[in-house]
């Protein structure tokens, strides 16, 4: 009876690691199926607060436009509307329109014109890599030449600007005049 006993110890011990392993293959593959599902619950959690948000500024974004009704409603409001938006006046009333509003604002023209000019006077990135690869073409004979005979002049250039500040203002004059070709092409 030892040999029976031991055929049945030998058969119960081989046995032991393909049930291990296959203990090992459903614990594998029941964490995979808990993290996916734990992944499909994370994902619809961001989901469900992304709409709740939305949810929200829609709300508040209804709220507002019923607000604008009521307001709307009011007499008024629409009189005050009417006034400031189209310049209606009452049967009987002047209406004065100030022409020249910076002397009740204080603003000063200038300060307009200053910002005006700047914003004129500012070209594209890519025409002013054009004016820049034109600037260098010329040899740079030419340009000290230039310089030399102003300076040994001194007097202002056609534009009327003198040697030291004629640079700039060329510049800005070349910038002017390229702007206005490339609208007339």
């Amino acid at each position: 009876m030892s040999s029976k006993s031991r055929k049945k110890a030998s058969k119960k011990g081989s046995a032991g690691p393909i049930a291990f392993f296959v203990t090992v293959f459903i614990v594998a593959l029941g964490a995979i199926q808990l993290a996916s599902t734990f992944h499909t619950y994370a994902l619809n959690m961001a989901e469900l607060n992304g709409l709740k948000k939305q949810e929200a500024a829609l709300i508040a974004q209804k709220q507002e436009l019923e607000n604008d009704i009521a307001r709307w409603d009011d007499k008024a409001y629409v009189t005050a509307q009417a006034r400031d938006r189209l310049g209606f006046v009452f049967p009987g009333e002047q209406a004065i329109r100030v022409e020249h509003p910076e002397a009740v604002t204080g603003e000063t023209t200038e300060d307009k014109k200053t910002t005006d000019e700047s914003q004129k006077t500012v070209l594209p990135w890519y025409k002013e890599m054009a004016y820049s690869f034109k600037q260098a073409d010329q040899s740079d004979e030419v340009k000290s030449r230039e310089t030399s005979e102003s300076t040994a002049t001194g007097e202002s250039d056609a534009n009327g600007t003198s040697p030291e500040s004629g640079g700039q203002q060329q510049d800005s004059q070349d910038n002017n005049q390229q702007q206005s070709g490339d609208q007339q092409e």
